[in-house]
């Protein structure tokens, strides 16, 4: 018994150690290598997406963050967003150019260059940072530029402003990807050029240029690459990575990414604005309905929402809502001048409604063409519609009533009433009348018909 007992306290002993330092081991020897993908343009929903990335990759205590980037570009607003989370990091953000084909461009370039650590996959490229010119700014007119490249004027006095706005931008810019390039140790002169110059870089031409640390066949590769280097992240701390062994795991955007992915587009945050709108208006010409008015309210909700996202012109915005409140006149009071002062600021409006020329990020100008096709559709019914009812035979009032054939109910001398048009009425005339008898309606004084004998039909009464 005694044995027993000894023995049954060693197995519990070595139970407890074993739950104890299993996890731990089992930890130490499966590290974590999360992975973030963005395909695409650059826009709120894949900012929200790494933030959220990020923050599971610093709760679970990754060992790195795979960025995998193949995009054009985006929004810089969002690209801000993803690089101050990015260096705010305290795990190791590690951007990866794939796959083959794919390519960073412009704001693709600064979040590469803003990573801890930066590859590329053979047959990709990097570079067009040049930031894209937001809403028109035209240059001031008389200069031309010469051979040399300077601007001329008539007088030989050179232009006072050359785009100051598109100079400050650019500047900025500059100095923005500069200090990403020496935070990071990379080719801050390459940087500045690619941001001016437009310039681009495969992937072996980019290592050797120092714009990137090594090139990578796959996540293996990567993986097998990264092994051993030292990083320093997010307040001073130095780390030595260990990833020959981790274990490779994707992080999908959440649902909110993905609802922000598709309403944040220009064309589905249009077309959810005027369906919210017109969805109202049906809803306040035909009170009770129900469903035009919830499917309105939830469009517009989210319309707006989706605008409030992007950086959009309000005077656009304006001229729209004028445009669409003229055409909704037109339906109520058709006039067709108003109709068509509302087809032109509708117009006019989406397309000054986007601020931006960044890839992905344009609103498509045949969506603009047939909305303004189905409002014109919608007035040419509606004055059709007028006309019909204008030309067409009288369906109410008296004058509609002249004419119309009347069974005598009961009659006394001059009046009684009659059965006309689904209705009993009270009636008068200058003859008297029987029961059962056909009248016909001459005329309507006060809600009372004036009757008379209806006229014999053709050949009653003749000789043949």
């Amino acid at each position: 018994m005694q044995t027993f007992k000894a023995a049954l306290v060693v197995a519990i002993a070595l139970v407890a150690l074993v739950v104890s330092i299993g996890p731990g081991t089992a930890a130490d020897n499966n590290r974590l290598a999360l992975t973030i993908s963005i395909d695409g343009a650059i826009g709120p929903a894949s900012a929200s997406y790494v933030k959220d990335g990020l923050a599971k990759a610093a709760e679970r205590h990754a060992e790195i963050v795979i960025l995998r980037l193949n995009t054009p570009g985006g929004l810089s607003t969002s690209m801000r967003e993803i690089i101050t989370d990015v260096l705010a990091s305290p795990v190791p953000v590690v951007g990866y150019v794939a796959p083959s084909g794919a390519h960073a461009a412009s704001a693709g370039t600064y979040i590469l260059y803003a990573t801890h650590l930066a590859a590329m996959a053979p047959g990709t490229n990097i570079g067009a940072a040049t930031p894209v010119q937001i809403g028109p700014m035209p240059s001031l007119p008389g200069g031309t530029p010469d051979k040399d490249g300077k601007d001329q004027k008539d007088g030989g006095t050179p232009p006072t402003t050359k785009d100051t706005m598109t100079a400050k931008v650019t500047n900025d810019a500059v100095a923005f990807i500069r200090s990403l390039a020496e935070l990071r140790g990379r080719n801050a002169d390459w940087a500045e050029k690619a941001v001016r110059d437009a310039a681009t870089l495969s992937a072996n031409a980019a290592l050797q240029a120092h714009v990137i640390e090594f090139t990578a066949h796959d996540l293996a590769d990567l993986l097998r690459q990264v092994d051993g280097r030292t990083v320093e992240v997010a307040g001073g701390k130095t780390l030595r990575l260990a990833t020959k062994d981790a274990v490779i795991e994707a992080i999908d955007p959440n649902w909110i990414s993905r609802v922000l992915a598709v309403i944040t587009d220009p064309n589905i945050a249009f077309v959810l604005l005027m369906v919210g709108i017109y969805g109202l208006i049906f809803e306040f010409m035909s009170p009770g309905a129900v469903a035009p008015g919830v499917v309105g309210t939830i469009c517009l909700l989210l319309g707006l929402y989706a605008l409030n996202m992007l950086p959009i012109n309000y005077a656009g915005f304006a001229l729209m809502l004028v445009g669409m409140a003229l055409l909704a006149i037109e339906a109520f009071n058709p006039t067709v001048v108003i109709g068509l002062g509302g087809i032109v600021a509708f117009v006019l409006g989406a397309a000054m409604l986007f601020r931006i020329e960044a890839p992905g990020y344009q609103l498509s100008w045949p969506l603009i063409g047939i909305v303004a096709a189905m409002f014109t559709g919608l007035i040419l019914v509606v004055l059709g519609a007028l006309r019909r009812a204008r030309n067409g035979p009288l369906r109410t009032g008296a004058q509609a009533m002249r004419g119309l054939p009347a069974e005598v109910l009961d009659w006394s001398e001059t009046s009684g009433h009659v059965f006309t048009n689904g209705e009993r009425w009270q009636a008068r005339g200058t003859e008297a009348f029987k029961a059962g008898e056909t009248v016909q309606v001459a005329n309507i004084v006060d809600l009372t018909l004036v009757v008379r004998r209806a006229p014999a039909s053709a050949g009653e009464g003749g000789t043949a």
